[in-house]
């Protein structure tokens, strides 16, 4: 029998917390958001959550506050004794920082998984991480949940011949591997190379590209200099059409520009981050009801392995 269940959303994502509500089939739970005139947030609860499952949505992509106002909204879950307090997180933001990759650097990733479980998680549901191991930077159970599973058909659905599935760098060969096995399609691998963060100075691609209708996989797209950098080069070398898939719509500076000017023919993205502005090659492909759909596998301690593909 399932326990009662509570969905709260922050500010940043009321519009996918209100689809996955509503997928659940659940109104959202009532809070209240305040800011001081200095910026400072304050959060509660307008109604009862005393020793019920707490399901707290956020995506924490930048300003900072966003991540803020989560760890607040956790704490005062903690305070006001709910039985479980469940962070998900479509988006989880600071991802890129998982490593020390450098001298004198901070390892983002851990902190921010710290600071939820401090802050009063004792369990956190997210998607397409930057990096599978940062899963392992938490002491708590976390649902890791893929895109593939709503790209996937989408991708099937456009009978795209000689279909070639690419990885945009060798870090996502792992996941352009995932795809092309599951669409039975050939793959490519990209190579780049940076002078400095979001700056790409050059870049090859490994594999069969004439003739060839590409899609690139990626998790998440900021500038979109790498995307349009690769889709450039790729029709330059005789491909048919370019596509790019990535779970996360960041897209910051000149993304939308860069996107626009560019020869990918679409950009497919999911809703974990909102648009900033609507662009004819940008398609968004929602992940409410398949968080709809965890959340209540979780609740009802059912297995969650079928929602994956990759």
């Amino acid at each position: 029998m399932e326990t009662d269940v509570r969905l709260f959303s922050g500010s940043a994502t009321q519009v996918l917390s209100n689809q996955i509500a509503k997928s659940y089939g659940k109104d959202l739970g009532q809070m209240s958001h305040y800011c001081f005139s200095d910026g400072e947030i304050q959060v509660s609860y307008d109604e009862s959550i005393r020793g019920q499952s707490v399901f707290v949505i956020q995506s924490t992509m930048p300003p900072a506050d966003n991540l803020m106002e989560l760890l607040l909204m956790l704490d005062a879950a903690k305070r006001a004794s709910a039985k479980e307090i469940i962070a998900v997180l479509p988006y989880f933001g600071y991802a890129r920082q998982d490593r020390k990759d450098q001298p004198r650097v901070a390892i983002g990733a851990k902190l921010v998984a710290d600071m939820l479980a401090l802050a009063g998680a004792t369990r956190v549901m997210t998607m397409d991480l930057h990096a599978d191991q940062i899963q392992g930077f938490f002491d708590i159970p976390v649902d890791h949940l893929y895109a593939s599973s709503i790209f996937l058909p989408y991708v099937q659905s456009l009978n795209l011949p000689h279909l070639t599935i690419a990885a945009p760098d060798m870090g996502g060969s792992k996941r352009a591997n995932a795809y092309a096995k599951h669409l039975k399609a050939e793959i490519v691998i990209c190579y780049k190379q940076r002078s400095k963060a979001n700056v790409v100075d050059k870049m090859t691609a490994i594999g069969e590209i004439e003739g060839r209708n590409i899609v690139l996989v990626d998790d998440l797209v900021d500038t979109g200099g790498t995307l349009c950098k690769a889709a450039d080069m790729m029709m330059e070398r005789g491909a048919l059409s370019v596509r790019a898939v990535c779970t996360h719509a960041v897209l910051s500076g000149k993304a939308y520009e860069n996107i626009h000017n560019s020869k990918l023919t679409e950009l497919i993205v999911t809703d974990t981050v909102p648009l900033k502005q609507v662009s004819e090659k940008i398609k968004v492909i929602s992940v409410a009801e398949l968080f709809a759909k965890v959340i209540h596998s979780v609740q009802n301690y059912e297995s969650i392995s079928s929602n994956f593909i990759m």
